[in-house]
């Protein structure tokens, strides 16, 4: 029999904050990224950035990423969409990446998350990227 999926739970402080986050009211591009404490079994929150100005996606290369984007729509219109952005993990144990895979349906249902997406090798996240995913929504 193969081994049980584990599923973690997201940490109450990080479902707090998630909340908050889907509210904010600047402007600009921000990210809550997370991460998974193997000890605890949980979500929790890994870091927090904030942009003003142009920006780099390299920041942005982890495996649990929420983030907060200033979307210019071709009619000039702009909305600031939460995009959930999951890779799975690079260079870790089988058992490891299985704990993130488990995990990201509870994460997006507990955040409420609607435009998730999944990226195979995080050097292809680019703005470009972003905005071609979020054009299916528009």
């Amino acid at each position: 029999m193969s081994e049980s999926l584990v599923v973690c739970d997201v940490a109450e402080d990080l479902v707090e904050k998630l909340r908050k986050f889907r509210f904010r009211k600047e402007t600009n591009n921000a990210a809550i990224i997370m991460k998974i404490d193997k000890d605890k079994r949980l979500v929790v929150l890994d870091e927090e950035l904030e942009y003003s100005g142009n920006f780099s996606f390299f920041n942005l290369r982890k495996t649990f990423i929420v983030y907060s984007y200033k979307y210019q729509h071709d009619d000039g219109r702009v909305s600031y969409p939460l995009c959930f952005i999951f890779s799975s993990p690079v260079g870790c144990k089988p058992e490891q990446q299985m704990m993130y895979a488990g995990s990201k349906n509870k994460l997006v249902q507990t955040a409420e998350l609607t435009k998730v997406f999944e990226i195979r090798n995080t050097e292809d996240l680019t703005e470009e990227w972003l905005r071609e995913k979020l054009g299916f929504f528009h």
